[in-house]
């Protein structure tokens, strides 16, 4: 099945290509959720300390009828934390909430704290880098497996390249049709870093719109499943979201193919 396979990133470690976003589950449910997600088939999970639910993703793990190596699990630096020591600890607190020996994949959640973006020019070029170099100690360490980016553009990309000493796995961003960030995908993957789509289904305000639906009924698909199938072929990683199972299950069932010529009049799209 197209949804059970598998992309490499650049440190040869395997990531599945259909994952399960946690994003705005509450701690209480995610359990449940990922239970849920694995019993389908999901091996893959994102999650961050921001989402304040990383204690229940660790309990769904624990708890699923699979082993840890099967499952593939993603998290973030908290975003106000721009400081060696600080990532540090912040790296050892997830630990200890997942109740984990490693972290498949952590990221920096942003080049800046959630209070600054959009609001100050500050990238926080230095505080990036301190965050890399312990993210880089704990790989070492075998903390952790890979280690990337979310929501950081070329210039933020650039810092870590020209100063770091591991190239980032992935750089996590939104993308969707109707937001396809194409100058920065196609620069990330010119340096070998996975795109990694949050988001991907737009939060569902798309799933009415009646030109997807006339693309969707061509491939006799449902609108969700061409929005996954779209960045899938855009060579993304997908982090789709739902807790419901029948929705799971359609997620994964991305077995057809997006011609050229449409491929190229839905990135056109805006929304």
């Amino acid at each position: 099945m197209y949804s059970d396979s598998v992309l490499t990133l650049n440190n040869e470690v395997e990531i599945p290509r259909v994952q399960m976003g946690t994003w705005l589950i509450n701690n209480d449910n995610v359990k449940k959720v990922v239970q849920r997600a694995i019993s389908v088939g999901y091996r893959g999970f994102d999650t961050a300390k921001d989402y304040g639910n990383e204690l229940g993703v660790g309990k769904g793990i624990w708890n699923a009828d699979v082993e840890r190596s099967d499952i593939f699990l993603t998290t973030k630096i908290p975003t106000a934390v721009k400081d060696y020591n600080g990532t540090v600890k912040a790296i050892d607190d997830a630990l200890d909430r997942f109740s984990l020996d490693y972290i498949d994949l952590l990221l920096i959640h942003s080049p800046q704290p959630w209070i600054e973006v959009n609001r100050v020019e500050d990238r926080h070029f230095e505080g990036n880098l301190e965050n890399w170099r312990a993210m880089e100690e704990a790989v070492k360490a075998g903390k952790v497996r890979a280690i990337g980016v979310s929501n950081f553009l070329i210039e933020d990309v650039n810092n870590i390249l020209e100063n770091g000493t591991i190239k980032p796995a992935v750089n996590q961003i939104g993308v969707n049709i109707g937001n396809t960030p194409e100058e920065l995908i196609k620069y990330c993957q010119s340096k070998d870093i996975i795109i990694e789509a949050y988001s991907p289904l737009a939060h569902g305000r798309l799933f009415d719109n009646e030109t997807l639906k006339k693309y969707a009924k061509k491939y006799q698909v449902s609108v969700a499943q061409l929005m996954l199938r779209y960045d899938c072929q855009l060579g993304c990683v997908v982090l789709p979201k739902t807790d419901i199972l029948d929705e799971m299950k359609e997620n994964r069932q991305l077995d057809f193919e997006i011609s050229d010529e449409d491929m190229k009049k839905l990135k056109q799209l805006k929304f």
